[in-house]
């Protein structure tokens, strides 16, 4: 087997090879001829899933409902679902869906999507890559894995003293979402404390990024809607400060209430539409007379009506049908084209 390309492209070989033995296909003397990439383990979906079932076991899922994964509780099937833990894990699973020509899609919390009804082709990996290592120097600074939830690392630093980090305390995302969107509250973001990010090139190639290579701006980054196969952040290091743990733990109170008193519990994938400039989409949506509408079971809060609750019964066709009704409403009323700060993935009709 001949495997071409920069970085750790090798290393597909290597797991094409070991499941081909694995499953009885090629002895541990014997190596296939020169051969297009695919030989012996197949092309496409099937070809994938039966190296992912040789490496991972019963890990890997067919037809696996996403509506268990995400926040807002939506979301129809995934051709192949897998769960890691560990970054090797997350690059042999990329890897080889790029080896087959596999679309991919990485998952954390489930937060910030809208998946469709028609579910998602490829493969889905959910990371689970949580690992955290603290350098107590002067600053301090954290090295984290992308699939580390964003909230729980911040009472976990704050608890050792480690501020900066306060104002993620009502995001549910992890890490590697919150570098690609730039996430932030309280007037605080990502961008502010980011050193670098490792991520994981289309060639293969694991690289650390300074921050400034992001590009960052409100809510966005360069890697925000890149193509299909991009760049995967494996982790994160940022710069941080040290603050009373009593300090931290009062402030992100405060934040935690103020976040329960202006947005709405329950089952909701937090800003629908990001803020254009000067103004903000909850006022506008309100000022459209929005607020309470309703789609089958998904409705504009009427507590923020820049967020979109699941009242049990909904489905994504549904949140469709209210950033529709919401885009256009302001749009024709306010001349306003506002911009979604969720994602939508998977299948969809339009």
């Amino acid at each position: 087997l001949i495997t071409l390309g920069a970085g750790d492209g090798y290393r597909v070989g290597e797991m094409v090879l070991e499941a081909l033995k694995a499953r009885g296909q090629v002895a541990e003397s014997e190596r296939p001829p020169a051969h297009d990439p695919g030989v012996g383990e197949g092309v496409g979906i099937d070809g994938l899933a039966d190296m992912l079932g040789v490496r991972f076991g019963d890990r890997l899922r067919r037809g696996e409902l996403l509506a268990k994964h995400t926040v807002l509780g939506v979301g129809g099937p995934a051709d192949l679902w897998l769960s890691v833990t560990t970054p090797e894990e997350l690059i042999q699973a990329v890897m080889l869906a790029r080896h087959h020509h596999v679309p991919f899609l990485l998952m954390g919390s489930g937060a910030n999507v809208l998946v469709s009804d028609h579910g998602i082709r490829g493969l889905v990996v959910l990371n689970r890559c949580q690992r955290v290592v603290v350098d107590a120097g002067e600053p301090p600074r954290i090295t984290v894995e992308s699939g580390a939830i964003l909230v729980s690392l911040a009472r976990k630093v704050g608890r050792q003293g480690i501020s900066g980090l306060e104002w993620a305390i009502g995001i549910p995302g992890t890490v590697g979402g919150a570098v690609v969107n730039n996430a932030g509250a309280h007037g605080s973001s990502i961008a502010d404390s980011l050193v670098r990010a490792e991520v994981l090139t289309p060639g293969g190639r694991r690289e650390w990024r300074p921050g400034g290579w992001f590009e960052y701006e409100y809510r966005g980054s360069r890697l925000k809607g890149q193509p299909a196969g991009g760049d995967v952040v494996l982790q994160a290091e940022f710069m941080l400060s040290y603050r009373s743990p009593d300090q931290i733990g009062n402030q992100m109170t405060l934040y935690d209430r103020r976040r329960k008193t202006r947005q709405p519990a329950g089952a909701t994938i937090g800003s629908m539409f990001k803020n254009p400039p000067g103004d903000y989409a909850g006022r506008l949506i309100e000022e459209a007379g929005l607020k309470g509408s309703r789609v089958g079971g998904a409705e504009i809060s009427p507590v923020h009506a820049n967020f979109f609750v699941n009242r049990g019964t909904a489905r994504a066709a549904d949140f469709v049908a209210l950033i529709d009704l919401a885009h256009d409403t302001v749009r024709d009323r306010f001349g306003i084209d506002m911009k979604l700060e969720i994602q939508k993935v998977g299948v969809w009709s339009d």
